[in-house]
């Protein structure tokens, strides 16, 4: 006969296994259908690793190579609009390497050209992909950013 409380213990350690695999699944799902109803708009570009760019305004500068370091001011949101992280609202712009962010970022980071403004969408698989990052970050999270390239730094 088995024993009611290990039944209940065990029933309960499955949903518990289940649930953040489900958010991952709703995450993913809705990350897609977003970007697919984004691709239509207007400006838009969609490169072949899935990540999609519009730009805002296009700089004059050059292109920043791998090895270089960066000077950005950047929003990021969740497409539900809440947002996560903000340079602007720290009061100094962000300066990295532009292999030192998430893939999505050092893709379109190479694109753009110094003083150029863009948003980016980036799909999960190019940002934190299955674990997520931080509270509001969830697993398989498509992430927009809006992202000014001020300055390359050699």
């Amino acid at each position: 006969m088995k024993n009611p409380l290990l039944s209940a213990l065990s029933c309960a350690a499955a949903l518990l296994c289940a649930a953040p695999a489900a958010h991952a699944q709703a995450g993913r799902e809705k990350g897609e259908a977003f970007l697919i109803e984004n691709a239509k708009k207007e400006g838009v570009k969609t490169l072949p690793s899935g990540l999609q760019y519009r730009v805002l305004k296009e700089g004059d500068g050059k292109h920043p190579a791998k090895a270089d370091q960066v000077v950005v001011h950047y929003k990021g949101t969740l497409i539900d609009g809440r947002e996560f992280d903000s340079s602007h609202k720290r009061g100094e712009p962000a300066k990295f390497g532009v292999t030192q962010v998430i893939a999505g970022w050092t893709e379109a980071l190479q694109l753009m050209k110094e003083g150029s403004k863009w948003m980016i969408y980036v799909p999960w698989q190019l940002a934190y992909g299955e674990k997520g990052s931080g509270k509001l970050i969830g697993p398989r999270e498509t992430l927009i950013f809006e992202v000014e390239l001020i300055a390359i730094l050699n």
